[in-house]
């Protein structure tokens, strides 16, 4: 017990750390004053609105305002400012639960046996004996305040230090309903709600912006000096802009919305303790719940652990891939190890995720499929996927930032003007409201009110010609970001190379080494043995209608073997066979097929993580048997070393070089005394005998040279992300033209801490025909004279596979921007590996762009500058743009529209700028003899015709600049503004030596 404490307190303590509020934000206590409340009021309205447009626009200086610092026990406002560059504040609401609220259908007292238990943050939460809840809820997810911590903490789900036994033993029956209510009132329902925002609110906000007060401020004021041209230019101008803006934002409202209302209104089967298995409503599931999956095709309202039976699960909504994906249930571990963390293989194996499909229940001996409820709400993998979307990354462009300083040099130069301007009119003794008006009006001209509309025009158009090109956005501001990407990466499989994959060939093997290669074009029928077996068994395919559904790869393979599947009935009685088996039996026409069958007992699924995958079989009337396909250098670690030929890797290479996909198979008989359930994978896993290796073909998209090609000429790197094999990767790479074949790649390869021996790095130069020696490694490679023929730097690339980019991150830190200055293939990368490596890249100060069909790539996609996703899946919508043509054409023509209206948006600044500042240089000048402005038509502009032109069809190799503070474009302005007034004086003095001019004409 004392071990499973410390442990908790370890988790618990790593949790803090890892807590989303206090990992994104700082939090500051506040309590509301009546007084400071009561002086704000009376600020605002004799202010008439203009302190409360202030607070709103300010947030922090609202809770300043209004409140005084306090301890966050006894704070009633929590001011929350963000850790990243921005420091964006927001302030929140501390609001009570009262758990009196639970109808009065139990009576709850301090000392109640459900509330005593303080492992569990819901009744640390509960502060005694008022029976009360404080939380606030940021970005949809509510957090507690933890009265034993002493800080807010994230409720909605299970606690991650839980043991496997844990879970089993508290939930495994499940929760009672006195627990039910207390969850309940606490968590919040289950539901993802996104309501349609009302126009009207829409409209407000949008009219509370900054530049449209400043609009209206400018348009009142022309209005009463009769400017009414310009003035009905300008609201003209505003509500088309406005009017566009709230209609997108209806838009994606009223989308995301119907992405998730059938999410709030399923019914489930819940088994209450004491009560039995009840029909309700998925709102009311709390985690701890146990679930009752009946039948097929079944949504998953929440995201579950699943304890007992098998499921098939569709995660395309998740992954962007509509590939069943098999799930087993958690085992039952005498640890006190927390469940994510019990086993090396991935723990999300284990998990059925909200918005996902189970497409097929199993259930175990126990006649049941259960799961616990893990998560609900927000707090769910659906919930983040809303939530992602609702409040997306802020993003850092120069472009913005230098817009916001520009203005404020305007602002100051129209207060030196407006200054300028009253002590001309006070020494002339011009009427009070003439002196203000003028002033008032200098402001109006240095600062155009136009500039946002300006501004957002070239986005408007460009993303116009993107939508008739079929590809879509979701972010429009990110356009311009395309137009300064410099760095690409790519997903292999789907993205660079075609979806599906053609057998090309099995080698098999024996004592004397790999044989003759089988070639499946021949027609020949595979030969019976523990090979066919496998390739007709080790695999997740589902029968589901009649129709056999599953992972492209395995349909290739059990294909091959010319075999049928069914599903187990009454009449086949063997030991251990789960209900609803997958039985696979030779065709009619096999001959010498020693077996009837081969029923799968059980499934150790394929995990990107772990690279590989293994299933238990029994053949009818024969033997019981263990087989594992995956990745070949992970397969042969698994196997009994004499049964893996000398010429493996040399055999390896032979077809990795060629851009082959290899899977290696491996088998070995099991113990038919034992039960299924009891083989832990460790010693399934153990002491197999290498059986071959399976050669599969990926064909490049037709597309992918001439678009790379099209990049590299253009000097934006391109980069090669994969979860596939390094050499396979390598030869895709010189195919497809990312690596040209007069350059060389040199693979890094990094060796994590064993023993006495410490973390180390190592170098090999990789050529073509020629095999990799694994021993007697060169510690250093003399880049200049390798590539001394081919141009010197930029003629070489690194390769290196996600386990040495871990070991180079986690020990050689500061040999990774080095690294990955040149870095162009990454093979064996997990989906947090890919997310890194973006990271990575943008810390060099790279503009990354990511590209890939959705499946792992979810991570990559959000976290690049712009993530551009091939597939039309549910998860791409969290990436800014998806492309229905399902190539990476859309990159290149991605680009060239960013350009073109990121030029657009600094052709319209100098425009605006200039116009402004030249007209603002010429009132003046008159405003020296008191005179009357310029006349109307000067302040109407034909800078919209700049923005009707298309991108132009070529990339060309220099980007447009990325900022407005940079001496080319401020040299422009400037000489422009200087020309303008030195024209304007002279003008003016040549015009005062006339003889026809007269000072009484004034």
């Amino acid at each position: 017990m004392l071990v499973e404490n410390r442990t908790r307190q370890v988790v618990i303590e790593e949790i803090f750390t890892e807590c989303p509020l206090y990992a994104d934000n700082e939090i500051f206590g506040y309590r509301t004053q009546g007084c400071r409340q009561t002086l704000c009021i009376v600020g605002s309205i004799f202010s008439l609105g203009i302190l409360s447009l202030v607070f709103y626009w300010r947030p922090a200086w609202h809770v300043w305002a209004h409140c005084v610092p306090c301890s966050l026990q006894e704070a009633d406002v929590v001011l929350l400012r963000t850790t990243d560059e921005f420091q964006t504040y927001s302030w929140k609401k501390v609001t009570w639960i009262y758990l009196s609220a639970s109808n009065g259908t139990f009576s709850l007292s301090p000392d109640h046996p459900l509330i005593t238990d303080e492992d569990y943050i819901i009744n640390r939460a509960i502060r005694k004996p008022d029976l009360k809840v404080r939380y606030i809820k940021v970005q949809k997810i509510r957090y507690v305040w933890d009265n034993l911590e002493g800080r807010f903490q994230k409720i909605g789900s299970l606690e991650d230090w839980l043991s496997s036994a844990k879970i089993h033993l508290k939930f495994g029956s499940g929760l009672t309903r006195e627990e039910q209510e207390i969850r309940r009132l606490i968590c919040g329902p289950n539901t993802i709600s996104v309501e349609i925002t009302p126009i009207w609110k829409l409209l407000v906000k949008e009219v509370l912006n900054p530049f449209y007060v400043f609009q209206l401020f400018s348009v009142c004021l022309w209005f009463s000096e009769d400017y009414m041209e310009y003035a009905f230019a300008i609201i003209i101008m505003s509500i088309m802009s406005i009017a566009l803006t709230v209609y997108d934002l209806r838009e994606q409202s009223v989308k995301l919305h119907r992405l998730v209302e059938s999410h709030n209104s399923i019914t489930v089967s819940v088994c209450r303790r004491k009560a039995g298995i009840q029909e309700l409503e998925s709102r009311f599931l709390v985690p701890g719940d146990l679930l009752i999956l009946m039948g097929n095709k079944v949504q998953m309202p929440c995201d579950a652990i699943l304890i007992d039976g098998s499921c098939v699960a569709d995660e395309g909504m998740l992954t962007g891939e509509s590939i069943p994906v098999t799930k087993t249930p958690l085992p039952k571990l005498d640890s006190s190890v927390p469940w994510k963390t019990q086993r090396e293989a991935d723990y999300k194996r284990h998990v059925l995720f909200c918005g996902t499909e189970v497409i097929q229940a199993k259930a175990a001996c126990s006649g049941a499929v259960r799961a616990v409820v893990l998560q609900t709400g927000f707090s769910t993998a659906k919930g983040d996927l809303v939530r992602s979307i609702l409040y997306p990354k802020p993003m850092n462009f120069k472009l913005y930032r230098d817009a916001i300083r520009f203005l404020l040099c305007l602002v100051g130069t129209a207060t030196i003007g407006m200054i300028y301007t009253l002590c001309v009119y006070v020494l002339s003794g011009e009427p009070p409201e003439e002196m203000v008006k003028k002033a008032l009006d200098v402001i109006t001209i240095a600062v155009p009110p136009a500039l946002p509309a300006a501004l957002t025009t070239g986005i408007i158009y460009a993303q116009r010609r993107l939508k008739k090109k079929g590809i879509f956005c979701i972010s429009p501001q990110r356009i311009n970001v395309c137009g300064q990407l410099n760095l690409v990466c790519f997903d292999k499989t789907g993205t660079l190379t075609r979806d599906g994959l053609d057998l090309w060939g099995l080698v098999p093997c024996d004592k004397n080494g790999f044989q003759e290669v089988h070639s499946f074009a021949s027609g020949k029928a595979l030969p019976w043995g523990p090979l066919c077996a496998a390739m007709a068994s080790c695999h997740s395919l589902i029968l589901l209608d009649g129709t056999i559904q599953g992972d492209p790869l395995d349909l290739k393979m059990f294909e091959a073997t010319t075999w049928e599947m069914a599903i187990s009935e009454d009449n086949f009685h063997i030991k251990g066979l789960p209900a609803q088996a997958v039985v696979v039996t030779p065709c009619k026409t096999a001959s010498q097929v020693p077996v009837e069958g081969i029923a799968i007992l059980h499934q150790f699924p394929f995990s990107s993580a772990l690279q590989r995958m293994t299933v238990i079989v029994q053949e009818m009337g024969g033997d019981r048997l263990a087989f594992m396909k995956g990745a070949p250098e992970r397969v042969a670690s698994f196997c009994q070393p004499e049964t893996v030929p000398t010429s493996f890797v040399s055999e390896l290479q032979i077809y990795t070089t060629q851009g082959f996909r290899v899977i290696a198979l491996a088998y070995k008989k099991l113990e038919t005394d034992h039960h299924t359930t009891a083989l832990t994978r460790e010693k399934v896993e153990s002491d197999l005998i290498f059986l071959g290796l399976l050669i599969l073909e990926n064909q490049l998209k037709e597309e992918t040279r001439p678009v790379l090609e099209e990049l590299i000429s253009a000097r934006i790197r391109t980069v090669m992300i994969t979860g596939d094999n390094l050499q396979t990767a390598i030869t895709v790479a010189r195919k497809s033209g990312m690596v040209p074949e007069s350059q060389k790649v040199i693979l890094i390869e990094a060796n994590e801490t064993t023993g006495s021996s410490s973390a180390s790095i190592s170098w090999k130069l990789v050529e073509e025909k020629k095999q990799i020696a694994y021993g007697n490694q060169d510690n250093y490679i003399n880049i200049r004279e390798e590539v001394s023929d081919n141009g010197g730097e930029g003629s070489y690339h690194f390769a290196l596979s996600g386990k040495s980019f871990h070991v180079i991150t986690q020990h050689f830190s500061s040999l990774l921007p080095k690294i990955l200055i040149n870095g162009t293939i990454f093979a064996r990368m997990s989906p947090g590996q890919k997310s890194s490596l973006v990271e990575e890249f943008q810390k060099l100060d790279y503009f990354v762009g990511m590209c890939g069909d959705g499946a792992n790539d979810c991570g990559a996609l959000k976290m690049a500058h712009v993530g551009i996703s091939l597939s039309e899946q549910e998860a791409s919508v969290a990436s800014p743009f998806t492309s229905k043509t399902p190539n990476i054409e859309c990159v290149p023509r991605l680009i060239k529209e960013g350009r073109a209206a990121l030029v657009t948006s600094f052709c319209m600044f100098k425009y605006m700028a200039l116009y402004s500042m030249i007209q603002y240089v010429g009132v003046l000048l008159l405003y020296w003899l008191v005179s009357s402005c310029l006349p109307d038509v000067t302040r109407c502009g034909a800078g919209k015709r700049l923005n009707l032109n298309g991108a132009y069809p070529k990339l060309v190799p220099f980007r447009p600049a990325g900022r407005l503070i940079s001496p080319p474009l401020l040299l422009s302005v400037i000489l422009n503004i200087l020309l303008s007034l030195a024209m304007h004086i002279v003008g003016f003095i040549l015009v005062q030596r006339q003889p026809w001019y007269s000072m009484e004409m004034h």
